[in-house]
This record gives structure tokens, sequence and C-alpha cells, in this order.
């Protein structure tokens, strides 16, 4: 594998950022985009990758991988419709690393034929898929980065519902790609949590006054989560305020008990939390704590998705302190969601200490039980984004 898959490889979600100044589905979004500025930028924001559109239907030119090139050592995809060799030697020469296989486009005997012909050239590639019928064939053909797009290309139609489900039936072996409708934190830690590696972001790029600060955002980490949501309105508050993840309570004898899982905003995550094991919700997430006799939950918790562990919630016992309890969970391994005793004062501290994958806050951002102080929901996201 060459520099474009062993950067996806790397730890944590990585990303690859698009340049295009067009869509066929949002027509211009960024018609003066210039990749000698914007692939470094992109690199200094923490991309893994830089994809380049080539395609004049994306208003894109192979002047325009040439430029990336000459400006940046960040490993660069070029993205367009390629289906003969000499499409992938033209690649190479103007300075790729990785170039884009469409299923959709292609028969197996030529994707065969293009991946022995990237191996050649020393070009790693993505092969995408947009349905289960062209993941099998990707899966087959034994494509080492797969790509999974979001979006209908015969009626630019976004499903991440559909793209999370094939995401996760990827092998653990290959490198996953979750591509496109990636406009928010809470959209690629879904992907993430369904087996993503990496995450593919264009549109929500080009669009935003300064691309690689969107970027930068989009990244980041830790998420923000607010627990113990009782409200509408403070559903809204938190959503508003930037929080990710929205904590939802369905043990009846905790004094946050809610009624049910509320419905949350598009770019947000819902988590119902339960004691001993989790039941049915709407939620996307379910964290469940062990059982402690006599208190209303045991000390940490995991993280679920679909049944499958994807993360640590490492908390304070119940109504108690622990000196230890930052220490504690900076030695945990995998991802950890802190809780337990944060909020605006003393979050970004953790952050530092720690390092979690997420932050959780819940009693301390409360008038009374259940009930939120909006500032003080605020003042808390605010301090743990950074």
């Amino acid at each position: 594998m060459g520099r474009f898959t062993d950067a996806l490889r790397e730890p944590g979600l990585r990303a690859i950022a698009e340049i295009k100044r067009r869509s066929p589905s949002a027509g211009d979004l960024r018609p003066d985009a210039d990749p000698a500025r914007i692939a470094p930028s992109y690199a200094r924001a923490g991309a893994a990758a830089v994809s380049v559109l080539v395609d004049e239907r994306f208003a894109g030119t192979w002047d325009d991988l040439h430029a990336a090139r000459a400006a940046t050592d960040v490993p660069l995809l070029a993205k367009g419709f390629f289906s003969s060799p000499e499409d992938l030697q033209t690649a190479k020469e103007a300075g790729a690393d990785a170039v884009l296989l469409l299923l959709r486009d292609l028969d197996d005997e030529t994707v065969r034929a293009l991946l022995g012909e990237a191996e050649r050239l020393a070009l790693d590639t993505l092969v995408e898929a947009h349905d289960a019928a062209e993941l099998e064939r990707g899966i087959a053909l034994d494509a080492p980065v797969l790509g999974v797009n979001a979006r209908d290309l015969s009626t630019f139609a976004i499903d991440r519902d559909a793209q999370l489900e094939l995401v996760s039936r990827v092998p653990r072996d290959r490198v996953v790609v979750a591509e496109s409708g990636i406009t928010a934190r809470a959209h690629g830690a879904a992907a993430e949590l369904a087996g993503a590696d990496a995450v593919l972001i264009g549109s929500a790029l080009m669009r935003a006054p300064d691309p690689a600060a969107k970027l930068a955002e989009l990244v980041a980490r830790p998420l923000v989560k607010v627990c113990g949501l009782t409200r509408e309105e403070d559903v809204a508050a938190a959503a508003e305020a930037g929080a990710d993840l929205l904590g939802f309570v369905l043990a009846p004898e905790s004094p946050r008990a809610a009624a049910a899982v509320l419905p949350v905003p598009d770019d947000t995550l819902a988590v119902a939390v339960w004691v001993g094991s989790a039941g049915a919700s709407p939620a996307e997430l379910d964290q469940v704590h062990t059982v402690e006799p006599g208190k209303v939950r045991g000390r940490d918790a995991t993280l679920f998705r679909r049944g499958k562990a994807v993360a640590q919630v490492v908390d304070l016992p119940w109504e108690e302190d622990d000196p230890a309890h930052w220490r504690r969970a900076a030695e945990t391994e995998g991802r950890v969601v802190l809780a337990g005793g944060l909020g605006p004062e003393n979050v970004a501290e953790a952050i530092a200490a720690v390092e979690p994958w997420a932050v959780d806050a819940s009693s301390s951002l409360e008038v009374s039980p259940g009930i939120k102080d909006h500032a003080r929901v605020r003042a808390y996201v605010e301090a743990a984004r950074g």
C-alpha cells in the first residue's frame, strides 16, 4: 500500500478534504477555488489526504492536480470518471497518489485491469460503491480501500442510514471511507462508530467562508455530550450551543429520567442511557451503565451502536468523588467518553489531561434535576470545543 492508504490507516477518524468548484447536484460551489492555496491549508487543518476533482463537469482540470501537488506533500486523490490505463498514467504524471474508480461505471473485468495498472504505477485506489450490490463487488474484487457514497448519483439524494449500514458490512481488513453528506461533527462520528476509517468531505468545505477552518471544526475532538435532557427546549438549547451528542436517561430511578428519547436535530446524535441493559428506543446510540445495589447506576458504562460496543464511558461513582478519576480515564484504552463532575469551569482542563474521544456533562448544567441552565450549557460547550 502507498502513502494514501497508509494515511487513512492512522488511528482515529481521518479526513479526505476535497477541492471542487462545482457539483452536478448543487451547481457552483466555489468557482474561484485555487488548489495551490487550498490544498496546503487543508493539510495544516488536519487532512489525511486531499481529493482534487479533475473532471470538467466539476469545473476541474488536470492543471488543478498539478497545482495542488506543487503546493503540498499531502497524499492526493485524483477524482474523475476514469476507465482506461491512460487515465491512470495521466493521474500519476500529474502528481496523484491515488485514483477514484467508480463501480457504477465499470464492469468487474475493467476494475481488475485498472487495479492491476494502478499497482504497476504505484498508485493507490479508492473503489467507490453506492449500494449493497456494488459493495459486494468491491469486496469480491479485493479492493483494499472501499468508499461508500451516501449520495444517489441518479437523484442526488443523501441517505446516511443506508450508507452507515453498508459501512458496517465492510471487512475490517479493508480501509473504508464514508463519502458525501458530512456536514457536522456528529455525521463523522456516526460514520466512525459504524466502522469508517475516514470520511471524504467536499461540498461542506467548499461552501464554507474558510474551507480549512471548517475542516478543522469537523475533525476536532473531543465530541461534546449534554446528558440528562428531559425537555424539548433544553434539547434545542444544547444543539444550538454546538453539542454533538444529546443524552436521555431512560432509567426510571434517576432524578433526570426522561419519559422518552426526544427528537434531535439532524446534526446531532441521540444517546439513550440505560442501567443494566438497553431497551428499545429511536436513539442512534445506547449508553449502558452497570448495576450497583443501593445506587441509581454503577460507575462506568459502555457505549453501543446496534449492540456493538464502540466506546467506554469512564464516570465517577454515583454521587461520589475520586481524586484519581482523570488519571484512570487517561489510562483507559480505546475511545473514552469522560463523564463525572464536568462543567464549564473544568472541562478544558479535563480534556488536556485525558484527551478523550468525548466529554459528557449533566448535573452541573442544571437549575434542578432534569432542567437545564441554558447559559451554563452554552458555556460548557464553548469551553469543551475550545
